[in-house]
């Protein structure tokens, strides 16, 4: 047993009793604060009101708990204080910074996102185990060994805890189903009040911890078994790397970018062959197998190349299509990826001890991670903001058309910063950058027009055979050759709304809607019409709907072959919310019919059948 390892398991009975009431209190201490928390937000009382406070607490009693539960048994008491008050601080911050980042419209705490738990859990996670090993050796830089161990006892302990908080409630579940076999449902309606399930979990889990904590000899049990385990993958995966390698010169690397998704599987390949190198590696004192020493020095030599080619991928595609958020973040793990692919290279061909230069790399990309979370979930490299900026240069400098920009990533997907962005647009000085920021703000979601993402190419004909069979009306009535020029062209936009199938019809007509320039073509296939419009860049795009499904009387063919449709004016104003314009609708107009009247939907044209 190493020195790490014996100051981690306490025997002195009084401090393994000080430890368990510790635990136990901070989980019942967390299981109520949530449990407050969900009722707040419930209620949509204080602190829930307040999206940003809500969050940061939210955030800082799901991670905070944990600095204790794993450092109360090993970490000095001061440097207990110091260091869960600074995780405590780091995850509020960044709770309420992903929500005020976010989407102003937003409610609760829906603008953090699953990427922001994860980062805060990464971040007390690795910060967590640089502090210990530090403070019980009482130096800033510990041993690796003391690294190795610390690090590789948690994480055995979080998964050995977490499996057995879910065995408590299967075992809760259980009793329920027997019990209720005999007409007994109190525990059924126990295990489902919230009052029980938040303090009851996270009871369990610091329960677990405490457990796995004072059977040290169990944990290390789990942990040799677990290394040598995934140790002996490394040589299968030190093949494959290279097999993958030298295959790529025959087959050149338009097959990888084709996938257009290279670059996330190359870092992916960069995670396991690093992770199987520790497992091999351990904690540097182990006797190895040859075979593993020499599938870890090829391990080491292949991250070069593999980071190289996930840096080229990247490279082509932001050159391409300009920065996202998800390519800033696959960014960083390149940077992350990088770093260790240069340390374990060098580990692999410098002469001496075997893979020496591994440790200094692992401690030294640990602070490398932490930096870079950071940088991810505060303003100094925001995905979302770093996005917005480079997407808008682009489109000024003409690198991108308007007709072609994503105006719905700056309204839907950029939170805050995307939503300025947006609004700037609407009083560009370019008058198809306006044009392109009005139509998107008429989008109700993301999603308005999902099947836009089909292949291009079946478009055009799906396109002609709704065309085909369109009628304008009146009689005379003449599709502009501009719109069906444009939407039967290879590579056309779907025309929404009006059905290809056989069975189906759509009628069109003619109408000044907008009081400006030439009328605007009305579709409709009987229960909505589609109105598009010839904007000033030439091109006929989607202005606006009118939902025809709230018990109209009228025959909608009969009102495009007779003309009886005229624009008015809105009978309410707009409305301005925190500098936004939302349009007013009246409330729900009372039909007592179920369904629309027969003569609603117009009879279908002269060789379709009904």
């Amino acid at each position: 047993m190493t020195d790490a390892q014996n100051e981690t398991a306490p025997s002195d009975p009084r401090a393994i009793r000080r430890a368990t009431i510790i635990r136990l209190a901070t989980g019942l201490a967390q299981g109520l604060l949530l449990y407050g928390l969900y009722q707040a937000d419930k209620s949509k009382v204080w602190p829930a009101t307040q999206r940003e406070l809500y969050a940061a607490l939210l955030l800082a009693f799901i991670f905070a708990p944990f600095v204790v539960l794993a450092g109360v048994s090993a970490l000095r008491w001061r440097t207990l204080a110091i260091w869960k008050g600074v995780a405590a601080l780091v995850a509020a911050g960044l709770g309420a910074y992903g929500v005020w980042s976010g989407d102003p419209a937003a409610t609760g705490v829906n603008g953090l996102g699953p990427q922001t738990f994860l980062g805060v859990a990464a971040l007390v996670f690795i910060g967590h185990h640089l502090v210990q090993p530090a403070d019980m050796e009482r130096r800033w830089i510990a041993r690796f060994a003391t690294y190795f161990d610390v690090t590789w006892k948690h994480g055995v302990q979080g998964v050995l805890s977490a499996g057995f908080t879910g065995a408590f409630w299967l075992l809760l579940f259980l009793a329920s189903a027997l019990f209720k076999l005999i007409g007994v449902d109190a525990i059924e309606k126990l295990i489902q009040r919230e009052w029980f399930i938040f303090p009851a979990t996270a009871v369990m889990f610091a329960a677990a911890v405490q457990l796995t904590d004072v059977r040290s000899a169990l944990v290390r049990g789990v942990r040799t078994v677990a290394l040598t385990l995934l140790a002996w993958l490394l040589p299968l995966m030190a093949l494959i790397a290279a097999a993958f390698l030298l295959t790529l010169p025959f087959t050149g690397l338009e097959p990888l970018w084709k996938t257009k998704s290279a670059t996330a599987i190359l870092l992916v390949a960069d995670a396991f062959l690093i992770l199987l190198t520790n497992a091999a590696y351990q904690d540097g004192t182990e006797k190895t197998a040859v075979v593993l020493k020499w599938a870890a020095r090829l391990a080491g030599v292949l991250l070069v190349p593999i980071t190289v080619l996930a840096a080229y991928g990247l490279s082509l595609r932001i050159g391409q299509y300009g920065l996202s958020p998800d390519r800033i973040i696959v960014a960083a793990c390149v940077l992350v990826a990088a770093g260790h692919a240069v340390g374990y290279a060098v580990a692999a061909v410098r002469p001496g001890a075997w893979m020496k230069t591994l440790e200094a790399t692992n401690i030294a990309m640990a602070f490398v991670v932490i930096a870079v979370l950071l940088a991810l979930f505060t303003p100094v490299a925001d995905p979302r903001r770093l996005s917005v900026e480079n997407q808008v240069a682009r489109l000024e400098k003409g690198k991108v058309k308007a007709m072609d920009f994503d105006f719905r990533f700056l309204r839907f997907d950029a939170g805050r910063y995307g939503q300025k962005a947006f609004e700037a647009m609407k009083h560009s000085p370019r008058a198809d950058v306006r044009e392109g920021a009005k139509i998107a703000a008429l989008l109700k979601s993301r999603y308005d027009r999902p099947w836009e993402d089909r292949p291009a190419r079946t478009q055009d004909k799906t396109n002609r055979k709704i065309l085909a069979k369109l009628e304008m009306l009146p009689a005379g009535a003449v599709l502009p050759q501009e719109f069906a020029a444009q939407f039967t062209a290879p590579g056309a936009i779907p025309l929404g709304y009006c059905s290809d199938s056989d069975d189906a019809w759509c009628i069109g007509t003619l109408r000044q809607i907008d009081g400006a320039g030439a009328p605007e073509l009305l579709l409709s296939d009987g229960r909505e019409i589609v109105i598009y419009r010839k904007a000033v860049t030439g091109k006929w795009e989607e202005y606006a709907v009118a939902d025809l499904s709230n018990c109209p009387t009228f025959n909608i063919r009969d009102v495009f072959a007779g003309g009886r449709l005229k624009a008015l004016p809105p009978s309410l104003p707009d409305l301005e919310i925190a500098g936004e314009r939302y349009h007013l609708t009246l409330g729900p107009m009372g039909c007592e019919q179920k369904d629309p009247p027969p003569a609603v939907l117009a009879p279908p044209p002269k060789g379709v059948k009904p």
